[in-house]
């Protein structure tokens, strides 16, 4: 990330190295899938956290508090998010969701997903 001529944050082409994790084994509901996260943009006062994040096939519980949401845009693979009742919503490539403050459920990885994500934890 670099700062334009007037101030604005542009996001370069991700070259470093990404921060590599794994669902809490608590959470785990289908493998342990291995997970990529560039962070290229953080505002820790404004809760603001912008990035790219790459992950394996598999599927994991996923609660977010009362005043974090995530919007990501699906860039390669296929991801499924999972309600409590069963019910669930399938997301592609150039596809754009909102998963709003307060969602608790499972985020399930059907072929190895590339996405944008911007998280708002405030």
């Amino acid at each position: 990330m670099f700062l334009t001529p007037i101030g604005i944050p542009c996001i370069a082409p991700v070259d470093a190295s990404p921060t590599l994790d794994h669902p809490r084994e608590g959470r785990r509901e289908v493998g342990c899938p291995e997970r990529h996260t560039w962070t290229l943009y953080e505002s820790a006062p404004d809760g603001v956290s912008v990035g790219l994040w790459e992950c394996e096939p598999g599927r994991w519980r996923i609660e977010f508090g009362e005043h974090q949401h995530e919007y990501f845009t699906v860039l390669a693979g296929r991801v499924r998010l999972h309600t409590p009742d069963g019910t669930w919503a399938e997301f592609g490539p150039g596809q754009a969701a909102v998963i709003p403050a307060g969602f608790r459920g499972s985020f399930e990885v059907l072929e190895r997903v590339r996405k944008h994500f911007v998280v708002i934890g405030r």
